[in-house]
């Protein structure tokens, strides 16, 4: 059987990882767990691992914090030697951060073959860091996971083949379906004195909502007015924390330390509405049947919209405010997009190896001209990979 490599590096990473780990290892793939060290502290890393039942990374590359540029090239450093030393038939990446971008490049470069899971999500906010992330690692990637039949039809108008695209539905409710009984049993809520539909969850991290003391204020003011109406509690994200002090934390918001993924799910499921900034809790809410407003002007998880259970609603406190009141009134209706099933990570995991054990592997070179320097697709590295 072949060997593939899955890297994550993020809270995020480890959730959409596991699954796939799971299925690969179910049909005998050896697998190389690469931890890329984006999240290194243990609220953020290690209590995941715990939480859902992950195995220890067979190689940890330690890269630590700093700037993005300084992440990016410290991860592609430390991994390029792991990538020569283990020589997959395939990488797995996942998501669209700092991690996600490196190791591709890396993989790239090497001409094994990459799988992208969550692939063709598009925000079209070219402010936001995983906007970059998201499309440079689909230019360069062979296979294209999609979440989404919208992640489909970006990737189709960008000019990719038809045959790298795949959906295969999302890893993310994978794990959440896997792990929502227990989840149920955490006594997250008896802790913090709560109680279930009696308060909304809060959740911030994005540069653009945290690093601005202006945005930042003007969203405690609109969280206020809110926990006038119904009490909120906010799990506050180590990059968050250092900043609360100096705009202000209204009164009716309680803050919570960082919860293990099994907790944070007991939070959501028990929550009258969730207000966040993350991508993955625009997926989780919509799973779960809780009511969720987003505190951005855009949203790579456009799905979630037109199933009506999340809502954008910037930082302006009116339109927050007036959000959240019509909610606590007429809550949306529960829907869940099709293939958001739990076994998205099977049908990744029989694609790849499917894939790896064809003869050639074809990479299509007769795209339209829609790349990033207008020539067709920047990486086609090959017209085929013979089998290694």
């Amino acid at each position: 059987m072949p060997t593939v490599m899955l890297v994550a590096g993020t809270r995020p990473n480890f959730m959409k990882i596991k699954p796939v780990l799971d299925a690969l290892e179910k049909r005998a793939a050896h697998v190389v767990l690469v931890h890329a060290g984006q999240h290194y502290d243990h609220a953020m890393s290690e209590v995941f691992f715990a939480d859902l039942g992950l195995r220890a990374p067979d190689r940890h590359l330690g890269t630590g914090s700093g700037t993005v540029v300084q992440q990016t090239a410290r991860i592609m450093t430390a991994f390029e030697p792991v990538l020569a030393d283990i020589a997959p038939d395939a990488v797995v990446v996942v998501g669209d951060v700092t991690a996600t971008l490196a190791c591709a490049l890396v993989t790239a470069h090497s001409g094994i073959t990459l799988a992208h899971v969550e692939a063709g999500l598009r925000s079209r906010d070219w402010d936001m860091p995983e906007e970059i992330n998201r499309v440079v690692v689909d230019r360069v990637s062979d296979l294209l996971f999609a979440p989404s039949p919208d992640a489909v039809d970006n990737l189709h108008g960008e000019g990719y083949h038809p045959h790298q695209i795949r959906l295969v539905g999302n890893v993310m409710v994978d794990t959440l379906l896997a792990n929502l009984s227990r989840a149920r049993e955490s006594n997250v809520l008896a802790r913090n004195g709560l109680k279930a539909g009696e308060f909304g969850l809060v959740t911030l991290h994005r540069p653009s909502n945290v690093d601005d003391p202006v945005a930042l204020g003007t969203l405690m003011t609109a969280l206020g007015e809110v926990a006038r109406l119904l009490p909120l509690v906010m799990t506050v994200h180590p990059r968050t924390a250092k900043r609360l002090d100096a705009s202000g934390i209204p009164t009716g918001l309680q803050l919570l330390p960082p919860a293990g993924y099994l907790d944070f799910l007991s939070l959501q499921a028990e929550a009258r509405m969730v207000l966040t900034d993350s991508g993955g809790v625009q997926e989780e809410t919509t799973v779960l049947g809780v009511p969720c407003l987003t505190l951005r002007e855009s949203t790579e998880r456009p799905i979630t919209i037109a199933q009506g259970t999340n809502t954008l609603v910037g930082r302006d406190p009116q339109r927050i405010i007036g959000a959240a009141t019509r909610i606590l009134h007429t809550p949306p209706p529960r829907r869940c997009p099709a293939l958001w099933d739990g076994r998205a990570a099977e049908r990744i995991a029989d694609i790849l190896l499917d894939h790896l054990a064809a003869p050639v592997r074809n990479r299509p070179t007769d795209l339209p001209a829609s790349g990033l320097d207008g020539t067709g697709h920047p990486a086609n590295r090959a017209v085929a990979r013979q089998r290694r």
